[in-house]
């Protein structure tokens, strides 16, 4: 009964005071919203389960080395951990996918596509809504060509034709027979449209580890005992097979969950925190309204505690009005925050892991999780009650009586109060000033980013794939003549500079071989002196990204199959295995060992290129051979075209987003071939630093939200000063001081709270951006120069805050402030 009662009083009484209760509200909503919206991508990324039935079953297999764990696998590899009895299902699928050019209709399109065991539908339990998945019979060498749809295609291409199955449809020229669509409700890892089968030989050689691998274990299975059967599996594999699998390796089985989202995790968590920080920035501005208005609400209280209130009753009524405001303020923020998660997920990178669970449809079912809904109610209850604790205790302990003689209306605040206040200003400016330090190193990240020479011209290159898997481009000379015709084609076109075909682009995955040099001895035990990252490029590629030549010769048209076989190294590579500078004329075997489809010509170093930033602008350029496409065994040839695309380059003379339709139309006219993937390379390099980016401007904008909030504090407290120190200013002019003594009085006083907020401030920023250390690139967490700007730069907002009310001050007539008294 108590607290219905004081719940129907706090409701008149903050409807009496619509300006006060707006404020309030306002400031928590803005706190309360942003901690909805990043926990929303937070719930869904990292505590969500997986989409999947069972998902804590489920696991990721790899390759245990002592820096860590490598997720990829080849086909021997594969099929022995499959024997592994501690798990009902292991699929392995391909995670780079070709891309499958599907015919038929108005226009060709390439989709994704992704090959897959026939364990992979059972392992992620994808129930087709129509027909069935691959039977084991389908999953062997040489098996039927059968397909499986998404249920996505299944309806954007198809007109969700429920006579589909049994049909044939066209995929890179060749027949696939669909077998069935998969449910709507699937979520593809990774995302995908249509698949195949692997068809992987158990008898393979081929050491390539371009597979991931997933398992399900067998239920009551702990994922240690399976961790212990395929450590097993891999000392036997080891054994029988020492030079594929070195004592330094090991077989490795994590959750799938983790192993999903361990590269965002650290962000995320950070974000989180810093959104922390602002509610916590919030709560102190609220809490200073609170004390403010606690100096007219003392006679009320007085009054109460004359009729019977007790202290406890005192401050169960004005915790219960802190908290129904901080309900509202949360209930504000939760509309907030679904729009501030909406635009998270706009700004996310696309490489985001789970991306696909943060669909608009899919969002409004997390921000409705009953995790999200808990952790916002629990936020609004713990923050009306931080919010609300100080200035309730400091109206209950308020000498009652004292309050009744002076009328309780003139808001005469106590010395503790004025402390309280200041000392919440100064934790303020204190946490505005951990956030903008983390957000300026941030933006100086960004910034030494943009500064990274990546060792090629990104201006005015258009990039795009096509898919060329099947039958028809299983030759290298297939291959040469199709790049021939298409780039003699496009370099036909008005506007154009130049263009190139490559096995991959620059700071975007690639793959890596390894190779002996010629005349060398191999170290002891070792049977090879290198492995390093290994591209295909068609001639022009060099021009075309404005990759200089340190020495030697370009590839030309006169590096084909039947001429000698050539291979360009780069700088990097050149310094790290002839640090004499003796690299040109040398003798490269690459690839030799891994497998048939690995077996290459001895080839000699013809020329030394500049080094690119091939793993992305935060990293170091790595070694690199680059060989040319037209002299690539034709096996190897095969092999890669069925797991990546190719990739093609053109340079324009302008905007090279104007080309876009006439290259694709010469892709359709050489041979009906649809791309994908098409950006500008200032696209590429943008999205290479695109979690970087968005963890700038997530942070950025926290910081000035804080930097907002702690302006209108400090601004809040000496305006409210100036106000109760009417009597005192008024006294001090009247006894001669000037416009310029009370300036520096009242900015005096303004400037030691921030001073004191500053110092805490540095402390704990100098603490709390260590956490960064893994974000930052050219600038270390502790950087003083960060500090002293993010320091100078408050202490400025500070002055200004503090400066306003200090004018005002000087406008005090001292006759009319010493008769209000």
């Amino acid at each position: 009964m108590a607290l219905r009662s004081d719940i129907r009083f706090a409701v008149r009484l903050l409807m009496t005071q619509p300006g006060f209760t707006l404020v309030v509200v306002a400031a928590l909503a803005i706190g309360i919203g942003a901690n909805t919206a990043i926990f929303s991508v937070v719930n869904t990324v990292l505590l969500q389960p997986l989409p999947y039935p069972e998902p804590d079953r489920l696991v990721r297999i790899g390759r245990q080395f002592p820096a860590g764990i490598g997720y990829t696998a080849s086909v021997p590899k594969f099929m022995a951990w499959r024997r592994a009895r501690s798990f009902d299902g292991i699929a392995a699928y391909d995670f780079g996918g070709p891309g499958l050019n599907l015919s038929g209709g108005d226009r060709p399109e390439q989709v994704r596509g992704i090959h897959v065991s026939a364990d992979y539908f059972r392992v992620f339990g994808a129930s087709p809504a129509m027909g069935r998945t691959f039977a084991d019979n389908e999953d062997v060498p040489g098996g039927p060509r059968v397909a499986v749809l998404a249920h996505g295609l299944w309806v954007r291409r198809f007109g969700a034709d429920p006579t589909v199955l049994g049909r044939a449809i066209v995929l890179n020229g060749e027949p696939f027979t669909l077998t069935g669509v998969l449910s709507e409700r699937f979520r593809p890892e990774p995302p995908a449209e249509v698949f195949v089968p692997l068809q992987g030989d158990p008898n393979s050689t081929n050491q390539a580890h371009f597979l991931w691998v997933a398992g399900r274990l067998q239920p009551n299975v702990t994922l240690a005992t399976a961790q212990a059967e395929l450590k097993v599996l891999g000392d036997q594999f080891r054994r029988s097979t020492p030079e594929w699998m070195d004592s330094r390796e090991s077989v490795a089985a994590e959750p799938m969950r983790e192993t999903l989202v361990q590269g965002v995790r650290p962000a995320l968590l950070i974000l989180l925190g810093a959104v922390a920080l602002v509610l916590l920035i919030a709560c102190a501005n609220v809490a200073n309204l609170l004390l403010a208005r606690a100096a007219v609400r003392q006679k009320e209280i007085a009054v109460r505690a004359a009729v019977g209130a007790g202290r406890a009753d005192i401050v169960r009524q004005l915790l219960t009005e802190t908290v129904l405001l901080s309900l509202a303020g949360a209930a504000a923020g939760l509309v907030l925050g679904v729009w501030g998660a909406r635009t998270l997920v706009a700004l996310s990178p696309a490489d985001l892991p789970r991306a696909s669970e943060l669909t608009r449809g899919s969002l409004l079912a997390s921000v409705l999780d009953w995790r999200l809904l808990a952790f916002t109610l629990s936020v609004s209850v713990a923050t009306g009650i931080l919010f609300g604790l100080a200035p309730a205790l400091h109206l209950a302990s308020d000498d009652h009586g004292v309050a009744l003689k002076e009328g309780g209306g003139h808001g005469a605040t106590s010395v503790h109060v004025a402390r309280l206040r200041g000392a919440l200003v100064a934790a303020e400016i204190a946490l505005a000033l951990v956030l903008l330090v983390g957000a300026t190193l941030l933006i100086r990240t960004f910034a030494n980013l943009r500064a990274v020479q990546p060792g090629f011209d990104a201006d005015n290159v258009l990039t795009m794939q096509t898919s060329l898997a099947g039958g028809k481009y299983s030759t290298t000379e297939q291959v040469s003549i199709l790049v021939r015709e298409v780039t003699q084609r496009i370099d036909a076109l008005p506007g154009t500079q130049g263009s190139a075909a490559a096995v991959t682009l620059p700071t975007e995955f690639g793959p890596d071989l390894p190779f002996r040099i010629e005349g060398r001895t191999l170290p002891a035990g070792a049977r090879f002196h290198g492995d390093e990252q290994w591209r295909y490029v068609s001639p022009a590629y060099f021009r075309a990204l404005g990759i200089p030549l340190v020495r030697g010769r370009f590839f030309d048209e006169r590096d084909v199959q039947r001429s000698s076989p050539v291979v360009i190294i780069n700088a990097a590579l050149a310094k790290k295995y002839w640090p004499d500078g003796n690299a040109l004329g040398q003798q490269l075997t690459i690839g030799g060992g891994l497998g048939p489809e690995f077996n290459d010509a001895t080839r000699q170093i013809v020329g030394i290129a500049g080094d690119v930033r091939e793993a992305g602008l935060e990293r170091p350029a790595p070694p690199v051979v680059y060989i040319p496409q037209a002299q690539i065994p034709d096996a190897m040839t095969r092999f890669g075209n069925g797991i990546v695309p190719a990739t093609w380059i053109v340079k324009a003379s302008g905007n090279p987003v104007t080309l876009t339709e006439a290259v694709q139309k010469v892709f359709l006219a050489v041979d009906g071939l649809p791309t994908s993937r098409v950006r500008t390379m200032r696209q590429v390099v943008a999205q290479s630093t695109a979690r970087h980016n968005f963890n700038m401007l997530v942070l950025t904008i926290f910081g000035a939200i804080a930097l907002l909030l702690a302006a209108i504090g400090i601004y809040g407290v000496m305006s409210y000063s100036v106000q109760q120190g009417r009597h005192e200013i008024g006294v001090r002019i009247a006894l001669g001081a000037g416009r310029r003594d009370i300036l520096s009085l009242v900015v005096g006083r303004g400037m030691r709270l921030a001073a004191l907020g500053l110092v805490a401030g540095v402390l704990g920023a100098l603490a709390a951006t260590r956490v960064l250390s893994r974000l930052l690139y050219g600038v270390g967490p502790t950087d003083p120069l960060t500090f002293g700007i993010v320091a100078v730069a408050l202490a400025a907002v500070a002055f200004l805050a503090c400066y306003v009310p200090a004018r005002r001050a000087t406008c005090v007539d001292p006759l009319i402030a010493l008769r209000s008294q």
